[in-house]
């Protein structure tokens, strides 16, 4: 009898730790633009470039008794594609053509330079998580040139640690949000106008 009771113990005991320990996370987060801008362009090309430059591509830890172990990782590759698909967009809807490359043409760089995701214990039943994006971008026309810093955070409350999914949908809001605030600015169309 006292077997069983031990044997019983141990499965709860290991169900307890393993619930403490908690697996890496590789996101395919897909930032996305939906705010609204004035179209000032008639056509002109403009060259787009969208790149990461990031320290790193791990983003932050999901918590628990391990966090060296429970990495988020946002890949460049995994996000690159769609952030570049989203800005040519924005720059077709200001009236203007997007092109890979073009030495002659104005020129709009934009780069994220930081993302990151926290967790934060308030609490055993009380965690958030705090994510952070900051885009910096340059635009050049001619000799003019135009650089602006543009930062996002958001901040989700849990009571279980996030699965993937819902950490895909966050950091993706938070690649969102920092992206309206890139395109609110109405000197990027106005320098690449002139």
């Amino acid at each position: 009898m006292l077997r069983y009771v031990l044997v019983g113990a141990a499965v709860v005991l290991t169900g307890v730790l393993s619930g403490c320990g908690l697996s890496p996370q590789h996101l395919q987060p897909e930032p996305r633009f939906t705010g609204q801008v004035v179209a000032v362009g008639q056509g002109q090309p403009v060259t787009v470039q969208v790149s990461d430059a990031r320290t790193s591509q791990v983003i932050g830890a999901r918590g628990g008794l391990y966090a060296q172990s429970s990495t988020i990782t946002v890949s460049e590759r995994s996000f690159l594609p769609r952030l570049q698909a989203e800005t040519d967009a924005v720059v077709r809807m200001m009236g203007f053509t997007p092109m890979p490359s073009g030495v002659d043409n104005p020129q709009l760089s934009l780069k994220l330079t930081e993302l990151s995701y926290q967790a934060v214990e308030n609490g055993p039943l009380s965690k958030e998580a705090r994510l952070n994006a900051v885009y910096m971008l340059e635009v050049k026309n001619g000799t003019r040139r135009y650089n602006g810093r543009y930062a996002a955070t958001i901040t989700q409350g849990y009571a279980a640690a996030p699965n993937e999914q819902t950490n895909n949908k966050w950091v993706s809001e938070v690649l969102s949000e920092g992206l309206q605030r890139v395109f609110k600015d109405p000197a990027i169309g106005q320098l690449l106008a002139e």
